[in-house]
């Protein structure tokens, strides 16, 4: 299964099927290989890039995401002092959210996660969160994020991999309100790499994503 909940498979949505789906438990996790390869996890030293892509030059017209008060997130990464870094990291924190609002909304082309994600990964979520739709339900629960390895390279091209624990998150669906707990496993963990760009709003929106569930880099 993937990311979150066990509304997907992995080969509805392909690499990035984990993305939110199913690692709450279960024993249908993506696959991994052998040696927890995923683009954009090698960590060798990153490219300085100019300090004046920030996140904050599209500030104005972010959208607002406001979030269902049972869902909730930890981000386990700190300021690194490279204000390029800093905005990929802040605009990774709004991506993750905005596609949970699009479940909540049931809305497989909202406009929140549209703004944060671009092609190929924008063409994903969308199959996710129809998927959600379909099964007339959304995610809930706590999601922690960790272990994130930032590399950029000249000012509009960067990759972000990083850790997320599924392990407090479940679906619940909407006409029941039945939470459907599911027990934590080495498969609650996932390891997700993104390729991003920094587009003409200033965003660094996601062009590709990539998940490992179960990935040792990521076990407590």
């Amino acid at each position: 299964m993937t990311r979150r909940s066990r509304l997907l498979t992995t080969a509805t949505v392909g690499v990035a099927a984990a993305l939110l789906l199913a690692g709450c438990g279960g024993g249908d996790g993506d696959k991994s290989d052998s040696n927890d390869k995923i683009a954009g996890a090698d960590t060798g030293a990153s490219t300085s890039a100019s300090p004046s892509a920030s996140a904050s030059a599209a500030e104005s017209g972010r959208p607002k995401i406001e979030l269902p008060s049972d869902l909730s997130y930890t981000f386990e990464w700190s300021k690194t002092g490279n204000e390029v870094k800093d905005a990929v990291l802040a605009d990774s924190e709004q991506n993750i959210k905005s596609v949970d609002l699009a479940i909540a909304n049931q809305d497989p082309l909202d406009n929140a996660y549209r703004y944060y994600f671009e092609g190929e990964a924008a063409a994903q979520i969308q199959t996710y969160v129809q998927a959600y739709v379909k099964a007339k339900a959304r995610t809930t629960g706590h999601f922690r994020y960790y272990d994130p390895v930032v590399n950029v390279s000249g000012s509009d091209q960067a990759s972000l991999v990083y850790c997320e624990d599924q392990g407090k998150a479940y679906d619940l669906y909407l006409k029941t309100k039945k939470v459907n707990k599911t027990a934590v496993t080495k498969d609650s963990y996932v390891l997700y790499s993104t390729q991003l760009h920094r587009n003409g709003k200033g965003v660094w929106a996601v062009e590709k994503l990539m998940s490992v569930r179960g990935s040792s880099k990521c076990q407590p």
